[in-house]
């Protein structure tokens, strides 16, 4: 049996739940919230809430509470997915390209590291800013550090923006709605 396109792609990935491509997700309402707090996800209030990303939930590629997800990670397809099951990308490409980003995003998150922010609760794109931020004035070892993280981030970027998400779709604070 072939295995579906979300145990191909999804399962390999993970980017929609780990803060690399969502700040924060809203909710469908505050009984959707209130049921995802009381299984320990933190959650933002706002006129529905919004679940904090990267999201507790996950378990290294996998979603630790599959059967209770919010509607918004039900729903929410990346442009990727789409584009492999209407067949404009093979499934194999597909998975190169997860392959790359997780890649380049491994490395934003290490040069972020080296640049003394270590805070994993923190979304990829804070996660960097905070980084950049405690540079600050530095010899010229830090400033390469700083320029190799800021390309990074360049790049990881535009292989997000290009690949994983449609154009309705926002980086940073996103509203995944489906």
């Amino acid at each position: 049996m072939k295995p579906s396109l979300t145990d191909a792609l999804c399962t390999r990935c993970g980017l929609c739940c780990d803060g690399s491509l969502f700040a924060d997700v809203e909710l469908a309402g505050p009984a959707e919230a209130a049921g995802l707090e009381v299984m320990g996800l933190e959650i933002e209030d706002d006129d529905h809430g919004l679940l904090v990303q990267p999201c507790a939930a996950l378990r290294g590629k996998r979603c630790g509470i599959y059967a209770h997800r919010p509607e918004c990670c039900r729903t929410f397809e990346c442009r990727l997915l789409q584009d492999a099951r209407r067949g404009a990308v093979d499934v194999k490409r597909a998975g190169e390209i997860v392959a790359e980003t997780l890649q380049r995003v491994g490395r934003v998150r290490a040069l972020a590291e080296e640049m003394g922010q270590r805070d994993g609760r923190l979304p990829l794109q804070e996660r960097c800013a905070e980084a950049l931020a405690l540079a600050g004035e530095a010899g010229p070892a830090q400033n390469r550090k700083r320029a190799a993280l800021e390309a990074e981030m360049a790049a990881v970027e535009e292989l997000i923006r290009k690949s994983f998400l449609g154009r309705k779709d926002q980086r940073g604070s996103a509203r995944i709605s489906g």
